[in-house]
This record gives structure tokens, C-alpha cells and sequence, in this order.
């Protein structure tokens, strides 16, 4: 079995090995080596990128007990000694926020006896799912100042390989999942928890923690944080948010609560204003749509409108007002939005068409499909005809 070097040392960023094996599986070309430090998926941690002899490893897995290195080509002679690197950046990453999450973890257990139920380490943020409904404000500030402070204490992070007896010695958080050659993470009188992830020596390392929000996700709370360095970058892309709302908002930091609400009721005030404006000119839209109807053969009128680029939305309240007005009335708008046809139809409540049943003959002029009822009509295809040309087969159609 490939000796794994990342539990002799988590801060090994270069090693000489072997390839033992290299074969190729459903994701693709990989190697197995004598030894390594390129930690594998596992654990909720992700697996270390970096190169093997200047290729690049792309992925690494722990399938069937060998630790699979994946590579987008085999290498052409698999003889001699292979030197590989890791990527130090994304391996330390990974070790703040691993080491960050078990003083989080530990800390909501000590204050409020929260379970943690499940942990996922993202490229930007973590989550922990809590064993709780809800939490408040105040929770998560008592938690994360208790964190916080077992980081400044710069506690030793210590590991130990033992068997299932001996675990009755520590004051477990939670039972391992594995019963054989189970590895204890401990940080004194705080947390003993079983992992198989790459840690720092010390809490001091992690930094800090910051917990950015959190939301009810099937029962129980999933609380998303960072550590370490991402709290830096999370301070960074604020604080230039911050700087740009400053400019657009003309107000210092302190006032730009009170200056965003006042500009959203602003906006608000300005939407419902426009929106008794447009209501408005639909009305009278409606009315000179009225004065051009082209009366039907089979009795009431016809009044239709060709569009590019207007929101089908609006067509639909226009229609809708104009059969209101005209009860023999049958409307019909086509509108060219992009690459999309659209088609809306409604009638009066004394026109005698059925736009239901002629809805399947109209759509196929379109390779379209739509739907609706006796009344009412709309839906979309391919733009093959013009507005204006599928508004004449519209017509045929009807009479």
C-alpha cells in the first residue's frame, strides 16, 4: 500500500517516490505511487492538486485502497524516481479550514450542546449543518467569540492513531464511522474528534473564523463560515463593495443603511408610479386598437398587432383590456423577442371563435406550442415568418 506521507507531515510540499502502477479508469489516466503527499478526497476535505516529474495531478482519489493520482496523459516510462509537488497555497487552505470547522464545530457543542450532523468545505465558504431548528444572533456570536478565543490560545492540534477500546479515554464529540485504526484529532480539553484530514500544528494557525450567515435546510441549520485567509478575502471583496456604495449611494459607511432603504422606497414609490402610468396608456392604446377592427365573416372583428422586441406581458394586459372594452372582439399580437416568436390571442366573451382549438393550427406556423383556454391563448416558436406574416396566416385562420 502507498505509504501516506501527508499524516507523517501535513506541511511536506515536495517528495521523491516511485510509480508503483499506472492505469487508466471511467475518469481517466492515474498513477500509484510508492509513497505520497498528495492528500486524497475524504472526509469532507478536498483532494491536493500539484504535479508528479512537472505533470500535472489533476485529481486524487482512495478507490479500493490504492490512492488513485490522476493525469490527463500516462506518462511515456514509468521506471525511476518521480519528484512531486504540492500545491502549498490550496493544501494550507484546506488546513485552516478543516482545523476551523472542528474549533466551530466544538464550540457550538460546548455553548449550546449543537451537534454538528454533516461538513462541506467549499472552494469560497463552509457549511456545517447543525442538529437544531433555529438559531439566533446572539447563538452565533456567543459561538464564534468562543472559537475565536481557543485560536488565540494557540492550543496544539495533535493526532493519535489508537483502536476503538481506547477511545473510551477521551471525551469523544461525536463516534468515528470506521471501527480499525481510527485517527483522533485533539485539541486539549476543547475537542477529540475521529478525521482523516490534514490539520496545522496549532489553532493559532487558522487565523480566525467568521460566520457569514446561516439558513433552515431540511430541519436543522446549515451555517456557512471561513477561515483563516478567506476571511481576509471576504473582508477584501466587502470592503470594495462598501467603497463602490460609498460613490453610488454618496454616503460615509456608517449612513449607507439608511441611504440604500431610502433609494429602495425610492425606487418603489417610482415602479408603482410608472406602473399606473403604463396601465394608463394601455387604456388608451386599447382604445385606438378599437377603431382599426377589421370586421369577421362569421361575425364580430378582428384586431391584431405586429411587435419586435416588447414584453410579452405587456402585450397580454393590452389584449385582455381590449376584449374587455369589445366583447365581439378577437385579438391577436405576435412579438420577435430574440430568437423567440411569441403569440398571444384572447376574445371577447361574445365573439364566437374557440382560440383553444385553433391554437394547434397557429403554433405550427411556428414549430411552436402554447396553450390556454377558450378565451385565451399564448406561447412561442421559431421566428420562420415575420410578426407581421404570421398575423396574416392568424387571419386566414380565423375566417
Amino acid at each position: 500500500m502507498t505509504v501516506k506521507q501527508y499524516y507523517q507531515d501535513a506541511y511536506m510540499k515536495a517528495f521523491q517516490t516511485s510509480i508503483q502502477d499506472q492505469k487508466q479508469d471511467e475518469s481517466g489516466w492515474y498513477v500509484v505511487l510508492e509513497q505520497t503527499a498528495f492528500y486524497p478526497t475524504g472526509g469532507g476535505q478536498p483532494h491536493d492538486t500539484g504535479t508528479l516529474k512537472g505533470k500535472e495531478i489533476i485529481n486524487v482519489e482512495e478507490v479500493d485502497g490504492d490512492i488513485r493520482h490522476y493525469i490527463e496523459e500516462p506518462f511515456s516510462d514509468i521506471s525511476g524516481v518521480f519528484e512531486g509537488r504540492i500545491d502549498w497555497e490550496r493544501r494550507f487552505d484546506h488546513m485552516q479550514q478543516h482545523a476551523g470547522q472542528h474549533v466551530l464545530s466544538a464550540a457550538f457543542a460546548e455553548a449550546f450542546q449543537y451537534e454538528t450532523i454533516s461538513f462541506h468545505l467549499g472552494k469560497e465558504i463552509l457549511t456545517i449543518d447543525l442538529n437544531v431548528s433555529d438559531i439566533d444572533e446572539a447563538d452565533a456570536e456567543k459561538a464564534e467569540a468562543l472559537a475565536n478565543g481557543i485560536i488565540r490560545e494557540a492550543r496544539p492540534i495533535e493526532t493519535k492513531w489508537m483502536t476503538e477500546a481506547e477511545l473510551s479515554d477521551y471525551p469523544l464529540r461525536k463516534q468515528p464511522s470506521v471501527t480499525d485504526a481510527i485517527r483522533l484529532v485533539i485539541i486539549p480539553d476543547f475537542d477529540y474528534n475521529g478525521c482523516g484530514g490534514t490539520h496545522p500544528r496549532y489553532t493559532s494557525e487558522v487565523g480566525a473564523i467568521k460566520i457569514l450567515d446561516w439558513v433552515k435546510h431540511k430541519g436543522h441549520i446549515r451555517l456557512q463560515f471561513v477561515c483563516g485567509d478567506r476571511v481576509l478575502a471576504q473582508l477584501h471583496q466587502k470592503n470594495e463593495v462598501l467603497k463602490e456604495l460609498t460613490v453610488l449611494l454618496q454616503s460615509p459607511q456608517e449612513k449607507m443603511k439608511e441611504a440604500a432603504r431610502q433609494l429602495v422606497d425610492k425606487v418603489k414609490i417610482q415602479e408603482k408610479q410608472m406602473d399606473e402610468v403604463k396601465q394608463k396608456l394601455i387604456k388608451y392604446e386599447a382604445k385606438e386598437f378599437s377603431q382599426n377592427a377589421i370586421p369577421l365573416a362569421k361575425g364580430g372583428c378582428f384586431i391584431k398587432g405586429a411587435y419586435q422586441n416588447r414584453p410579452v406581458q405587456e402585450l397580454q394586459q393590452l389584449a385582455r383590456q381590449i376584449v374587455a372594452d369589445n366583447k365581439e372582439a378577437v385579438v391577436f399580437f405576435t412579438v420577435q423577442n430574440g430568437d423567440k416568436l411569441q403569440v398571444v390571442g384572447a376574445k371577447g366573451k361574445s365573439a364566437d371563435q374557440n382560440l383553444k382549438d385553433l391554437a394547434p393550427e397557429i403554433f405550427a406556423v411556428i414549430n411552436g406550442k402554447g396553450g390556454g383556454k377558450e378565451d385565451f391563448i399564448q406561447g412561442g416558436g421559431e421566428p420562420v415568418v415575420s410578426p407581421e406574416k404570421l398575423l396574416d396566416e392568424i387571419e386566414t385562420i380565423l375566417t
